[in-house]
């Protein structure tokens, strides 16, 4: 997956992280939940976007890290939403996968830009 594919990918991952916050009821919960699951979703793209523009390897690697943090959490606050009940896993389990493939990604790309950089 190319650069380009990366940053949409990270970009459909916020849309559908906004549409699920939209989808929660309105109570001091859910509330407070989405909110975090806004702020960590939506800022995973953000956060790529940066890294592409890093001045550095080391630069890169440290943003990725923060790009791995924040996609992590996102999966962390949506378990919370479906353990708290406030949802049920079937209207999040696919959002949580590609949260999961997007983690898996980041973290591979971390430690194979580490590995080159000591190469």
């Amino acid at each position: 997956m190319n650069k380009q594919e990366l940053i949409q990918r990270t970009k459909t991952y916020a849309l559908r992280v906004i549409k699920a916050v939209q989808a929660l009821p309105c109570d001091e919960v859910a509330g407070v939940l989405g909110r975090q699951l806004l702020r960590a979703g939506t800022s995973v793209g953000a956060n790529y976007r940066a890294a592409c523009r890093a001045k550095s390897t080391a630069d890169f690697v440290n943003k990725l890290k923060i790009v791995e943090e924040e996609c992590d959490e996102s999966i962390y606050w949506m378990e919370l939403l479906i353990e708290a009940g406030v949802l049920p896993l079937r209207r999040l389990d696919a959002l949580m996968k590609e949260g999961a493939e997007l983690l898996s990604i980041f973290v591979s790309a971390i430690k194979t830009t580490r590995t080159a950089r000591q190469s």
